[in-house]
């Protein structure tokens, strides 16, 4: 079996309920947070949101795309890449027409070298266990990009040792895995297990850095 087939038996076997529903208290804390430190870095690019092209790695149903739409990010300009069928269909029904979708293998998409002023990944790369295919998607996504273009990273950075399926991706790997990028991160969300138990609390916990699991990154390309 391939990497890309387990990585889509992995998917398979998470929890289907609505724990990342947007009506849970703590998941919207969590996208909030990320939502407001995204925009702090994207409110920094160079041009207009009407002329940046993006394209995702892992779209899913197309929520980080729909954003991208919110900002000003025309639909003729955006492209989602999604590896499992399913939510591929549901990308298709959620976005405009004119949204590129491709489905697939993202380290063989057919996006043009040096055409995207942003690259998106959104816990993807912790669901991938070949450091191989790490290295090979974060290399199509370099290419993908222009010069003065940027990687937008978000990503766990600790094990989780209730799951086997994914492992965390600390910020040595990632410069790692974009050795030329300029990088400006910083960590957010709170622990998802704390967060989930105390949503109440989940503004005072997350003042502590270090119960802060993921990290944001902007990974400029010279």
């Amino acid at each position: 079996m391939t990497e890309l087939e387990q990585i889509a038996q992995r998917y398979a076997r998470r929890d289907a309920s609505d724990r990342y529903s947007l009506l849970r208290p703590e998941v919207w804390q969590m996208w909030q947070e990320r939502q407001r430190e995204l925009l702090k870095l994207l409110a920094a690019r160079p041009g207009r949101p009407s002329e940046w092209r993006a394209t995702e790695v892992g779209c899913g149903a197309g929520g980080n795309l729909l954003d991208l739409l919110r900002l000003g990010v025309l639909p003729a300009h955006l492209t989602g890449i999604e590896l499992l069928p399913e939510r591929l269909v549901a990308a298709r029904a959620a976005l405009p027409e004119g949204v590129r979708l491709l489905a697939g293998d993202a380290s063989a998409a057919a996006v043009p070298p040096g055409s995207q002023d942003l690259v998106l990944q959104s816990t993807v790369f912790s669901s991938i266990l070949d450091d191989a295919l790490q290295q090979r998607v974060a290399d199509a996504m370099w290419r993908w990009l222009k010069p003065g273009g940027a990687i937008v990273w978000y990503d766990f950075t600790v094990n989780n040792p209730r799951n086997p399926d994914v492992r965390g991706v600390p910020l040595k790997r990632v410069r790692e895995l974009f050795p030329q990028g300029r990088f400006t991160a910083r960590r957010v969300t709170l622990a998802p297990p704390l967060a989930r138990a105390f949503p109440a609390a989940y503004p005072v916990f997350n003042l502590v850095p270090w119960l802060r699991t993921h990290r944001l990154a902007l990974i400029d390309k010279p």
